[in-house]
């Protein structure tokens, strides 16, 4: 090809893509949206109003005096970017409560149980409307609290309950620059976390808002739908279908939980765009065919507009019931996208439909453009909705035998099947190193092999059982739909304990997860062949090369630490902090270990002669003696004190790098490296920045980076 009809070519497809340029609308507003949660400030308001100002004027000037085409679709972008961050901002505005500060200490709440939340590490847990918490005022108290209630009897939604609880802020990230659950926290108007001490008991308030009660009804009737799951479908798979139905994921195993992960299965747990799209498409498949089967209605009324309201009304009810978690609500609002489509005689699945859905997510809730499920998600649809528009639709045959039409369907089935696994997986594997740091090696098997059990017997059974249980006439669907269950548990442990099934991944650094996010999108959003250009920036998370992982690291309130020895990160204390240390573990690529390389007692951990970072901790809140201090720094080079800073330091710690409650209550989670002129400390506190939900201390800030010489 001669350079002219090159550059011909090029100019075509430029031409082409301009007019596609709706579809990158949402990745500009979701990048704006992002720039905003992870800006070190707090922007001021008036700023983003101006910057979302400008930038529509220079696009609405370019557009009325006739500007290049390019141009003009260069300044919306722009316009849509300030956008995303305006509308982050008000969000942020909007949700803004009250947070519980300090250490967390006793107090006694009296409150309404709104919702029983997902099970944490330390077991069930309630998200409660407080009425009054001691030691706080009114103006104080905090619109919701999340509390681990132990051993406690879990009560249902809409009771009244006294409780005593260990009550603190929401925490802070596990490790520098790692997720942020503060924020996700302050977003859902979560000021307080804990755990209830001693009994939980009954008593009696004053009704709460209306809007409480309303969630508190619908929260009631999801746990007692659940609970009526579970006594039908029996404890071994009534726990999974319940979840899969009500969002409630109180009875699922430990082992079950592994298992789904290591299988590659665990999307499959929470209710997301697969469960919409199946309870969706089953029930427009059903009433559609029913139409079609009743002859006098099929020739009277439009079947596929009745289907698709039909559908409509089953998603927004799945929704409903589900809870309306976060992934369901993105699921709801891009197949209602679609079944508004069908009734506006338009096509139902493209690429300008999931803009649109994108962009109405967003605008609801900007926040969602952090959260790696909403990034995994439309990632993996603008994928399959891609692979959609580009798969070849071959002609129909006329009079084919059924020994050679059904043959013909089933290989197409299958094709189809490994394509759209296979495409969903690459798009998602990104999101899944860099925020889970792990790889299902057996993910694209596992997938295929259970999506005819979920697609054709778990969600439609699960379905139809769940309608007529409040008749008592479930029982035999949700019967067949446990069989299902007890089949993918059964598929999902055989991929679980296959050779390999897992491998743990280094995250890379931040800016490399938007560099391949950008590639995924050039490779689903843009026609021609320039599209190729994105293929080596998808792989960006999987090929950079990663940083020295740290030698040590310290919990955010000092009361733990781990060590990198090889491979493994070797944990001080296996009693405590476990989630957090696993967590900072899998980040930097390292296997948790609980090898007996430091002497540990009921307040200390000192290094024996073997371990790899002489470090010591005294994880007691109170500040260690000056004899047992000396020798726990003659022994180290960095000693953590959990407890306040010593009145006087011992001369015997002069050259030891001394880390208090103080450096913890400014600085937060810390990493540690090992240089030649002595310690780089790096901070999560100050990667977090000075956000509503971060507060740091009033006190002198410490700087992300703090290197002590010796």
């Amino acid at each position: 090809m001669s350079w002219s009809a090159a550059k011909a070519a090029l100019l075509t497809e430029g031409r082409v893509n301009l007019d596609r340029a709706f579809l990158w609308a949402p990745v500009a507003f979701g990048l704006g949206a992002s720039s905003y949660l992870e800006a070190g400030v707090e922007p001021a308001l008036w700023m983003l109003v101006l910057a979302t100002g400008s930038f529509t004027a220079v696009w609405w000037v370019c557009q009325r005096w006739n500007a290049p085409r390019g141009l003009v679709v260069l300044a919306s972008l722009a316009a849509f970017g300030a956008a995303g961050g305006l509308a982050a901002k008000i969000r942020s505005d909007r949700v803004a409560a009250p947070l519980v500060s300090g250490e967390r200490v006793v107090r006694r709440v009296d409150g309404f149980v709104v919702d029983v939340v997902s099970p944490g590490a330390g077991g069930p847990r309630l998200l409660i409307a407080p009425v009054a918490v001691s030691g706080l005022s009114a103006d104080r108290t905090p619109h919701r609290i999340r509390v681990t209630i132990g051993e406690n009897e879990t009560p249902a939604p809409g009771q009244a309950v006294h409780l005593r609880a260990m009550l603190g802020p929401p925490p802070p990230p596990a490790a520098p620059g790692s997720y942020d659950f503060g924020r996700d926290a302050w977003f859902d108007s979560i000021g307080g976390v804990g755990f209830v001490i001693g009994e939980l008991g009954v008593t009696r308030l004053d009704p709460p808002p209306l809007t409480v009660r309303v969630t508190m009804a619908v929260n009631a009737f999801r746990w007692s739908l659940a609970q009526r799951i579970l006594a039908r479908m029996g404890p071994s798979s009534g726990g999974i279908g319940a979840a899969m139905v009500t969002g409630h994921e109180a009875w699922i195993t430990e082992d079950q939980t592994e298992a789904m992960r290591a299988s590659g299965l665990a999307h499959i747990l929470s209710i997301s765009g697969l469960h919409m799209a199946i309870v969706g498409g089953f029930v427009f498949g059903a009433v559609r065919l029913g139409v079609a089967a009743w002859p006098w209605l099929a020739l009277r009324a439009p079947g596929k507009k009745i289907a698709a309201v039909a559908g409509l009304v089953a998603v927004l009810g799945y929704l409903v019931i589900s809870g309306a978690p976060p992934p369901a609500e993105r699921s709801a609002i891009t197949a209602s996208v679609a079944f508004l489509a069908i009734l506006f005689d338009r096509r139902a699945i493209t690429l300008h439909g999931l803009a649109v859905a994108a962009l109405l997510i967003l605008a609801m809730k900007p926040e969602t453009a952090g959260e790696p499920g909403f990034q995994m998600s439309f990632a993996a649809t603008a994928a399959l909705v891609a692979l959609a528009e580009s798969w070849p639709r071959p002609v129909k045959e006329i009079s084919t035998p059924w020994w050679i039409r059904w043959p013909q369907a089933g290989l197409t089935w299958l094709a189809a099947s490994v394509a759209a696994s296979l495409v969903a997986g690459l798009a998602t594997a990104p999101f899944a190193m860099q925020h889970f740091n792990r790889v299902a090696v057996w993910g694209l098997p596992a997938n295929l092999a259970v999506a005819p059990l979920s697609s054709f017997v778990i969600m439609p059974f699960l379905a139809v059982g769940t309608l007529l249980e409040p008749f008592g006439l479930g029982a035999p669907f949700l019967t067949v739909a446990g069989w299902g269950v007890d089949g993918m548990v059964g598929i999902a442990n055989g991929f679980a304990d296959a050779h390999g099934a897992q491998r743990i991944v280094a995250s890379a650094p931040p800016q490399v997860l938007v560099v391949a996010f950008l590639g995924l999108m050039i490779l689903c959003l843009w026609r021609g062949r320039l599209r190729w250009i994105g293929a080596p920036l998808a792989l960006a998370v999987a090929l950079w090369p990663r940083p020295a992982a740290p030698d040590a690291w310290i919990a955010a309130d000092g009361a733990t630490a781990a060590v990198r020895s090889g491979d493994a990160a070797v944990l001080l204390r296996t009693d405590a902090k476990r989630f957090g240390a696993e967590l900072w573990a899998r980040r930097r690529g390292l296997t948790p270990a609980t090898w007996s390389l430091y002497a540990c007692d009921k307040r200390v951990c000192a290094p024996e002669s073997g371990a790899p970072v002489r470090l010591s901790l005294a994880w007691s809140r109170k500040t260690p003696d000056a004899e047992t201090l000396s020798g726990l720094c003659v022994r180290s080079e960095v000693v953590v004190i959990r407890g306040p800073a010593p009145a006087r330091t011992p001369p015997l710690c002069a050259d030891t790098v001394l880390l208090t409650a103080e450096d913890f209550e400014q600085g937060g989670a810390a990493e540690l490296y090992h240089r030649s002129d002595g310690w780089r400390i790096v901070w999560a506190q100050p990667l977090r920045g000075d956000r509503p939900w971060s507060r740091p201390s009033e006190s002198r800030l410490l700087t992300a980076d703090v290197t002590s010489a010796r």
